[in-house]
């Protein structure tokens, strides 16, 4: 099937139907960045059978010294799988419903992205746009992983704004009659994951239903912007996993004539396409963890610096841009009076820019769940702890030609991210 859309039918690797999917499948590299137990745990539980873990580089280990030496390793098993283990295929889409711990689920897409029509550079109008600004040092790690490597497997999410649910959802109306490709539970707590082939007939109506979705009438409708550039999808989870792919695709692009660029695999990616109005989505704040500090100086400065640049840090008082500062012994609630960025966690990452300068001993972390953030703390971490994220805003954000502070907001608890399941070939 010829791609119509920049989000298309791929040829999609399954393993084989022996292989558990709870050691197959494995949560996000860029989860647990702080917590070395969680990743000790999935490897106790994939031990003994073939898992995308160990097709992945968790950024918990990029600090370790062995990183190229554990790159090796990714790549040799990549072959390995492809040969041997992903003996099963869908040349298509993938419909999933993921089953989470709340018992919400939910429905989502896989299919391929067009490269081509991505790019994480702030201010550039494509079809698909990243929603929180692009940290480019995050991407050469990633790109030693990706680049000659035989496979993917994705844990990049993107976002449909889609409210009178025309995509996804007519699909899951009749998942009955598809094929299923997968069942099964994910390791540690990830919930229950289903996914189904699509036939022929759903799959051109979809590639109807995005045009839809960002023709000028649908812009002028959703945003009261109809001359806007077109917005198909924002990147909610893995905007840098997406970073990466662009980056290498666009290595290849210099070493390769341009009449040859559609036919290369690198020119897509593997990615789950959820609708941001899905009941199932929620968005949770990410917190700013710091490490190797003082709970009595961050305070301090935190203070100096706010009646530096600011009319104060109003501590309870105003509700401008109310923030948690927690320590090993204290959790106190403080507002910005008047802030220099417009939301909270931009605000904060001002402070924090200045504060790693003066102290260049102190690390920052991002954290999403509240629980691990003060287990943090117990241990002598400092931590700001976020205000919630109103998801409804983040598309009109986009539109209008900005992007999210890094890290704004996550798209549910850790265990509720995409775990990898499909796999995919990059090289021919």
């Amino acid at each position: 099937m010829k791609p119509t859309t920049c989000f298309a039918p791929a040829h999609i690797l399954l393993p084989s139907e022996q292989v558990p999917l709870e050691q197959w499948g494995c949560i996000a590299c860029d989860q647990f960045t702080s917590d070395r137990s969680y990743w000790q745990r999935a490897e106790e539980t994939a031990a003994g059978a073939p898992s995308t873990l160990n097709l992945i580089l968790p950024e918990v280990y990029l600090e370790d010294g062995d990183a190229d030496a554990r790159v090796k390793k990714i790549h040799a098993t990549m072959q390995d799988y492809a040969k041997n283990v992903l003996t099963r295929a869908v040349d298509g889409f993938i419909y999933v419903e993921r089953t989470e711990q709340s018992g919400r689920v939910r429905q989502g897409l896989v299919g391929r992205v067009d490269l081509e029509a991505y790019s994480y550079r702030r201010g550039e109008k494509c079809t698909v746009r990243p929603s929180e600004c692009t940290v480019e040092s995050r991407i050469p790690p990633r790109m030693k992983v990706r680049t000659g490597a035989a496979l993917e497997t994705p844990h990049i999410m993107m976002l449909a704004d889609d409210p009178d649910c025309t995509l996804i959802e007519p699909i899951a109306a009749h998942k009955d009659s598809l094929p299923k490709v997968y069942e099964g539970e994910l390791m540690l707590g990830g919930g229950h994951v289903k996914g189904w082939r699509l036939t022929d007939s759903q799959m051109i109506r979809m590639a109807n239903t995005l045009s839809a979705l960002k023709s000028p009438e649908a812009m002028a409708d959703k945003y009261g912007m109809a001359d806007a550039a077109p917005l198909l999808f924002a990147v909610g989870d893995g905007n840098h996993s997406l970073a990466t792919a662009k980056a290498c695709y666009e290595n290849l692009k210099k070493v390769t004539p341009p009449e040859q660029w559609a036919s290369l695999p690198a020119r897509y990616a593997l990615v789950e396409v959820v609708n941001l109005h899905d009941d199932a989505l929620t968005f949770e704040p990410i917190h700013r963890v710091l490490f190797n500090v003082d709970c009595a100086t961050v305070l301090l400065s935190l203070i100096t610096w706010s009646d530096s640049n600011m009319a104060g840090c109003c501590f309870g008082g105003s509700k401008k841009q109310p923030f948690t500062l927690a320590g090993p012994h204290m959790a106190n609630v403080l507002s910005f009076e008047d802030p220099t960025e417009p939301l909270t966690v931009g605000t904060i990452d001002d402070f924090i820019s200045d504060y790693i300068e003066r102290h260049p001993e102190a690390k920052v972390d991002y954290v999403h769940d509240e629980p691990a953030v003060r287990a943090l703390c117990k241990q002598g971490a400092v931590a700001f702890l976020m205000p919630p994220f109103a998801k409804s805003d983040l598309f009109r954000g986009v539109v209008m030609g900005g992007v999210l502070p890094r890290k704004t907001f996550s798209m549910g608890h850790a265990e509720e991210k995409r775990y990898y399941i499909e796999c995919r070939k990059i090289t021919e």
